[in-house]
């Protein structure tokens, strides 16, 4: 059997795109065959389908598109007794491997998948999970973010600092937006206290305990800006001077005591069932910019390159994606 999946095989504008039959996967063992309904698009999908990032990673094409998907699940592999057939849940492949979430089919490891909210639609479900994971991991676990504290979210619409911003609310920080001024509105309604518009010099932006970086340039400037003590989570870096970035990172931990803390979200089953729970206790709000069909990936990676998206762009699956070639 197959599938439709998609990808690309050369590096480019959202124009190399292409919906794909590929094979129907199988669940392994310890692995569940999840039918997905749904996808989002991610900023660093945009970096590596125009190839900035083939200094750091080599990957094969074809390369298939998508990290996070929400829907039912199909199959049980050997030895998956915690899931159960027609149950719905979410989940994240490995961004390193080879697999794509945005498909119509995924296998994928129970410890990469959980419960989806109850009474939340795929649609809103991927347009929370990531940024989530994230975002709890960055503040939580890496700046030990604390009530009363001062939280600037740079990036405060996107996926990932839209769901920074209500967490920061959430953890009672009092939270400044770093974001366009047609967002204030869409940030203050998501808990912002403050909204500074992007275009301001950093230099007038004042002092933070913890700032949440997601855009990845100007970090080492940035830094100036912490508190003493304070704390600066980046889950970006400027792909566009790859080498000047990673190495002002490294250095920002040899010099001075205001670190850049980077990282990578690797969600594991355990904090995805944590953002299932902060949803339904009503923390956490679903924030979908506009969804597109999968035969649509590459109007959808245009929507989020052409900037101004609140949350996140969602790619719904349908039973059958029609324009696939193989």
């Amino acid at each position: 059997m197959t599938m439709a999946a998609a990808g690309f095989r050369r590096y480019g504008g959202p124009e190399v795109l292409e919906v794909m039959r590929v094979a129907m996967p199988a669940a392994g063992a310890g692995q569940v065959l999840v039918k997905v309904e749904a996808s989002s698009v991610n900023g660093g999908e945009i970096a590596q389908r125009r190839g900035k990032l083939r200094a750091l990673a080599r990957v094969s094409l074809p390369r298939y598109v998508g990290i996070d998907f929400a829907g039912e699940i199909l199959a049980l592999g050997p030895g998956v007794t915690e899931f159960s057939i027609g149950d719905r849940v979410w989940g994240t492949v490995d961004e390193r491997g080879s697999v794509g979430a945005a498909a119509e089919a995924v296998a994928i490891d129970t410890g990469r998948v959980s419960r989806m909210p109850e009474g939340w639609s795929a649609a809103d479900a991927v347009s929370v999970l990531a940024g989530a994971a994230t975002a709890v991991v960055g503040l939580r676990d890496k700046a030990r973010l604390r009530a009363g504290e001062r939280l600037l979210v740079r990036g405060a619409s996107g996926g990932v600092g839209s769901v920074a911003v209500q967490l920061g609310r959430m953890y009672g920080a009092h939270v400044t937006a770093l974001s366009s001024q047609s967002s204030e509105q869409f940030v203050r309604g998501l808990g912002a206290d403050e909204v500074i518009d992007y275009r301001t010099s950093l230099d007038a932006i004042g002092t933070f305990d913890v700032v949440f970086d997601t855009r990845g340039t100007d970090l080492w400037e940035l830094r100036k800006h912490l508190a003493p003590r304070g704390r600066m989570v980046a889950v970006s870096f400027d792909v566009d001077r790859k080498a000047r970035s990673l190495a002002g990172i490294a250095a920002s931990s040899i010099f001075g005591g205001r670190r850049i803390r980077f990282f990578l979200g690797h969600p594991t089953a355990a904090l995805i069932g944590e953002v299932a729970r902060l949803a339904e206790d009503g923390h956490l709000q679903p924030i979908v910019d506009e969804v597109y069909p999968l035969d649509r990936i590459g109007d959808a990676h245009a929507r989020l390159e052409a900037g101004g998206v609140h949350g996140k762009v969602v790619l719904v699956v349908e039973e059958t994606a029609s324009g696939a070639v193989d």
